[in-house]
């Protein structure tokens, strides 16, 4: 840890600082997880190693509930693994995921101690828990899971008393990180990383957290992937700076910002960008037509119309009705156009839904315009080297290949590549698979440049050849929010 070093900064309690001037895409720290498991409602379509997502999976043999990419995943996780499987083979059924992870954590604890390394810089029994704080039905919730823990917990294993159960019990609800899949686009698990919990919130941070998987092709399990997250800086950060990350979506207004993180986490947010509401007038806006405001009155009117769509088109798609998500988009986006700024978040979402429903559709002209908007929107709402610009412009600017329209989906490559080496890194397997888009399209755009007719000509022969693939399908919630509550 020779980047950052813990004190207590007012009001805050504990934190991190840096020791050393940092610049963007520094990584301060990285660090693996003391204990993760995959979520419930994945536990059959993920690797409970790699926490990758597979069509085909290999049960283990004995307990018949943990799921491999193969012998390398199952040898990898085997440690984890190994005390869980009699386990849950004696309880005749399979806990929840914070039971699990809280029995996984314990057989950790019971093993190694509380500190698993040199660069630990906090211990679990540190963390708070919040138990004091939770509300009636979390406190029932809780109350069931530490009666479920204990008939689970194995008789042959070190007893542990009620509090002790329940403090790790409240650590996972208010700490627990949310594990995405390979790629970073879906929370897939949860996992406790002690040094992360140490870094506060701000809405508009100096950091940001990423999963890095690593190596999942290795073979030997000695260079096979340890699900490890990175801190890594997203601008120049002074020594003796505070470093912050950002619990929640900064797209959120500061006041549903500010109760999603006393509601989740606990504290009143008095960041800068709450206490001034710094960017609400840009999220709300009406446009701006001939140097003349649309009338608050038809602003109001279009949000609550625009809240109640939204809602109509999430159940669509929660439904798996992807052309009833376009036709009620469409509807939505006809009639605010004229009236909502392309900054209102609800006019970004509901861009960002349909180019992403209309890609996977193969409606990429259509999709690659709704895209467009989307990236010009959120170029204007977050932090430039922010990982959801970097996500949407990579998005935006493979629909715009898929359209054909390659010098602008080759610029926006280049540009979402620009902000995913600061936010992801070289090494994760999202910024390798841009590197390859980039590097096609810059062929393809020396083609195009060198004789256009020829170069359509190419493209539909290719295209006719091999039809292009269906895309995945539209996810139905992303990762919201940086740690999880269940």
């Amino acid at each position: 840890m020779d980047n950052v070093e813990v004190f207590n900064p007012p009001g805050k309690g504990r934190g991190l600082r840096a020791v050393r001037e940092l610049w963007a895409g520094d990584v301060l720290f990285i660090e693996p997880s003391f204990a993760a498991v995959v979520f419930d409602s994945m536990a059959a379509n993920v690797c409970h190693s790699c926490f990758r997502r597979q069509q085909k999976l290999h049960r283990c043999g004995s307990c018949k509930f943990a799921q491999y990419c193969d012998r390398t995943c199952q040898r990898a996780g085997w440690d984890e693994h190994k005390l869980e499987c009699p386990a849950i083979k004696a309880y005749d059924k399979v806990p929840n995921e914070s039971v699990r992870l809280a029995a996984r954590i314990f057989w950790r604890l019971d093993k190694e101690g509380s500190i698993v390394s040199d660069h630990q810089l906090t211990t679990i029994d540190d963390l708070e828990d919040h138990v004091e704080d939770l509300p009636e039905d979390d406190l029932k919730q809780l109350k069931i899971d530490i009666h479920n823990f204990l008939d689970y917990w194995p008789r042959n294993s070190k007893p542990h008393n009620v509090d002790s159960i329940s403090h790790i019990l409240g650590v996972i609800n208010c700490n627990g990180f949310t594990i995405s899949d390979q790629r970073g686009l879906q929370a897939v698990g949860v996992g406790i990383f002690p040094n992360l919990c140490l870094v506060n919130h701000d809405c508009w941070p100096n950091c940001t957290v990423i999963l890095n998987n690593g190596n999942q092709s290795a073979v030997n399990k000695m260079y096979h992937s340890y699900r490890r997250v990175e801190l890594r800086a997203l601008g120049n950060i002074k020594a003796g700076d505070e470093i912050t990350i950002s619990y929640v979506d900064y797209l959120h207004l500061s006041h549903e910002r500010k109760k999603l993180l006393k509601d989740q986490y606990f504290f009143d947010c008095t960041c800068e960008h709450c206490t001034n509401r710094t960017g609400d007038d840009l999220k709300m806006a009406g446009k701006v037509v001939d140097d003349v405001k649309v009338p608050d009155e038809q602003v109001k009117e279009m949000t609550e119309y625009s809240f109640e769509m939204l809602r109509k088109m999430e159940k669509a798609r929660l439904d798996g009705k992807y052309h009833e998500v376009v036709k009620i988009c469409r509807e939505c986006l006809e009639k605010i156009d004229p009236v909502l700024a392309d900054t209102h978040i609800y006019q970004l979402r509901l861009w960002s839904t349909i180019s992403e429903v209309l890609s996977y559709l193969q409606y990429f002209d259509e999709a690659a315009t709704y895209a467009r908007k989307m990236v010009e929107g959120y170029q204007k709402v977050y932090h430039p080297n922010h990982a959801s610009l970097g996500m949407a412009t990579m998005r935006a600017g493979v629909t715009h290949w898929q359209a054909g329209l390659i010098e602008v989906g080759h610029g926006m490559i280049c540009k979402a590549y620009s902000i995913l080496m600061v936010t992801h890194g070289s090494i994760h397997p999202i910024t390798k698979d841009l590197e390859a888009m980039r590097q096609q399209t810059e062929m393809e755009l020396r083609m195009f440049k060198q004789n256009e007719f020829i170069y359509h000509q190419m493209r539909e022969a290719a295209l006719k050849n091999q039809p292009m693939s269906m895309q995945s399908e539209p996810m139905v919630e992303g990762i919201k929010n940086l740690f999880r509550r269940k």
